[in-house]
């Protein structure tokens, strides 16, 4: 394969912890071929000579991973393809092949339009930040360069050694727990199937046929319509918990068995309450989407609550750092340290709650009991462009200053009031747009706050416009 001569290159996909785009206006074979010749420098200069390269199950992104090893094996580094795979498999091939380097072609939960990368120098702690936009400052300044020996490629199948992992951890009780896991269609269908068939459970799969143009629905758990059809089944089926994964496998979703959607932030109260006798670090780190009843039961068990920015790079690399048994954030990504390996895999999570019910008698919506109740919205997303929505931010925290409002700005603007009541507003890592939640003891309250942020959103982006 020749690569391409020119590129457009757009400043805006090199985002926070990745690189995404729309395909192929945004990001295409010339991009991944380029972004794979300066990927390969940097490693080089890092002195390493090899790296693992995966590709999700998008319409696009079997031609971008070519071109992207091309890019690679002219930058003289080795590659090791590991084909198509979801992303926690991609970490996990990194570190069974000792190789601690790992490129995946994927736009994680993104609508059917994107792709992007991903990518490593060190095992599970995807690269963010400067490592990200210095990739873009070395193709503008002609840093990305081919060596003078090309690399070598080597096809290598994980899936078994991948399955044997997931598996050798898990241990299942006497109870045989009815489940529903809904792929939406993603990458997760290549080998859900071949999991849950060895495990224990009575199962039924839905949208588990691969289909990277996601004809279904979008596969994003985090999205409370795209569970729709999961809890219509789980009710039929009379199952025990009904699972959701995204595109590429990394973050999850719940369902009981009444058919009502499990927050992240119960799910990571449940698992708590399971372990905490069995930790020794009594940790948790979530992000700042979270809701407060997450921090007050952590408190009620003796763990100490940790609230970090928004970000699975960031959360996987801080519960790593720390060494915290169970961490994660609302969208989804769940890191387990306490036997596993510390990243986010949708399956393996889903899995640990099977694990969970199959030793109790319990139904899912009774572990759920005693949480304190509050009122929140989903995650509320307004467009607006990349250069304006980090102003509107700046703008909103000059407001609360000037209402002398308690703020926390480890991520955006998250207010928080003495009635135990928030308003969050941050500038989403992935896509031209402000980030918001609200959240309250009661309704009206709810309410209250929201129209009182809205309206203040309203007036700034009419300034900006």
């Amino acid at each position: 394969m020749k690569e391409r001569k020119s590129m457009n290159l757009n400043k805006n996909i090199f985002r926070e912890y990745d690189i995404r785009g729309i395909y192929p206006s945004e990001l295409n074979e010339t991009v991944a071929y380029y972004v794979g010749l300066a990927y390969g420098t940097r490693l080089k200069e890092k002195g390493k000579d090899t790296t693992v390269l995966g590709y999700d199950n998008r319409v696009s992104s079997m031609s971008l991973a070519n071109y992207m090893a091309n890019g690679l094996l002219d930058a003289g580094v080795n590659v090791k393809n590991i084909g198509l795979v979801t992303t926690p498999m991609c970490y996990f091939a990194a570190n069974y092949l000792y190789v601690n380097a790992s490129m995946m072609i994927t736009a994680s939960h993104n609508p059917k339009e994107y792709n992007g990368f991903k990518f490593s120098y060190n095992g599970i702690h995807n690269a963010y930040g400067k490592d990200v936009t210095e990739l873009y400052e070395m193709l503008l300044t002609g840093k990305a360069k081919k060596a003078d020996k090309r690399g070598t490629i080597e096809n290598i199948n994980i899936e078994d050694e991948y399955i044997k992992m997931i598996l050798d951890d898990i241990r299942l009780g006497d109870r045989k727990i009815k489940v529903i896991y809904d792929c939406g269609n993603g990458t997760t269908s290549i080998i859900a199937d071949k999991i849950f068939n060895k495990l224990n459970i009575e199962k039924k799969g839905i949208y588990n046929i691969s289909d990277g143009n996601f004809p279904n629905h979008q596969p994003d758990p985090a999205v409370s319509e795209n569970l729709n059809d999961l809890r219509q089944e789980v009710v039929n089926y009379q199952a025990d918990v009904g699972i959701a994964f995204d595109g590429d496998g990394d973050r999850v979703g719940f369902v009981d068995e009444k058919g009502r959607i499990i927050p992240i932030e119960e799910y990571m109260i449940i698992m708590w309450r399971d372990i905490c006798d069995r930790v020794s670090n009594r940790k948790c780190l979530f992000d700042v989407k979270c809701s407060k009843a997450l921090e007050d039961e952590l408190l009620k068990l003796g763990v100490e609550p940790i609230c970090y920015r928004t970000g699975g790079t960031y959360t996987r690399a801080k519960i790593a750092e720390l060494n915290i048994p169970l961490g994660g954030e609302l969208s989804g990504h769940i890191c387990f340290r306490d036997r596993f390996k510390g990243y986010d895999d949708g399956i393996y999570n889903g899995i640990r709650l099977i694990e969970l019910l199959s030793n109790t008698d319990k139904n899912l919506s009774s572990l759920s009991e005693g949480i304190n109740k509050y009122y929140n919205t989903p995650e509320i997303k307004i467009e607006v462009t990349d250069t304006s929505k980090f102003i509107i931010v700046d703008k909103i925290k000059e407001y609360a200053q000037s209402m002398n409002y308690q703020m926390l700005t480890i991520d955006g603007v998250k207010v928080k009031f003495p009635d135990c009541s928030s308003a969050l507003v941050r500038a989403s890592n992935t896509t031209p747009c402000i980030t918001l939640r609200f959240e309250a003891k009661t309704q009206e309250r709810l309410q209250e706050i929201y129209n009182e942020f809205i309206t203040k959103l309203n007036e700034i982006i009419k300034e900006l416009a």
